[in-house]
């Protein structure tokens, strides 16, 4: 009996650290601390601040789960609950427009570095054939050599780089927007 009021009390103790990990809470002044000061079109349609994305960005950086709780606190003298069904259609409609960006960016990069490794793979093997099949020296041989040698070598460099680091560079803001695309946000009273 004891050992089962451990596990309940253990599953309890999980849960509210699941909890505390997948809830993020920002404390606004009102509605438009999450959208643009320059943009005066309507909350259904105005961009999302880049102060409110950093910060989201920020909270959201270690957390693991992959529901995450995004908790928007508002002065509860402003607060306007037909307003906050606009702000969070709103943002999540921004969420995934931007993950499906990101990964029709991430998709590209890796494309185009493949592309390039596979060309200077070609361009390496064909200046490996002339040289194998050419029995003279001659101008132009030499000149194939020079050119394609290292444009292959280029090519097959700049794919890695693109394929390891510049996919690599980009993966924080794909996690982000997967991460937001996902979240239930909810606005509360302080």
């Amino acid at each position: 009996m004891e050992e089962k009021e451990d596990a309940e009390e253990l599953n309890i103790d999980e849960k509210t650290k699941l909890l505390q990990e997948s809830s993020i809470s920002l404390l606004l002044e009102d509605y438009d601390a999450i959208f643009s000061d320059f943009d005066p079109r309507p909350y259904s349609q105005r961009s999302v601040s880049d102060d409110f994305l950093s910060e989201s960005k920020k909270a959201v950086k270690d957390k693991f789960p992959n529901k995450i709780e995004l908790k928007l606190l508002i002065n509860e003298k402003v607060r306007n609950s037909s307003t906050e069904i606009i702000i969070k259609k709103r943002l999540k409609e921004h969420f995934k427009d931007h993950l499906h960006k990101h990964k029709k960016n991430m998709k590209k990069i890796i494309n185009q570095g493949i592309s390039f490794v596979i060309a200077g793979v070609l361009l390496m093997f064909l200046a490996t054939y002339i040289l194998f099949k050419s029995e003279d020296a001659s101008l132009v041989t030499s000149f194939l050599i020079v050119f394609l040698e290292p444009g292959g070598w280029f090519l097959f460099w700049e794919g890695l780089d693109l394929v390891i680091f510049e996919a690599k560079k980009k993966k924080p803001d794909l996690e982000f927007y997967k991460k937001m695309s996902k979240c239930e946000i909810s606005f509360l009273s302080y």
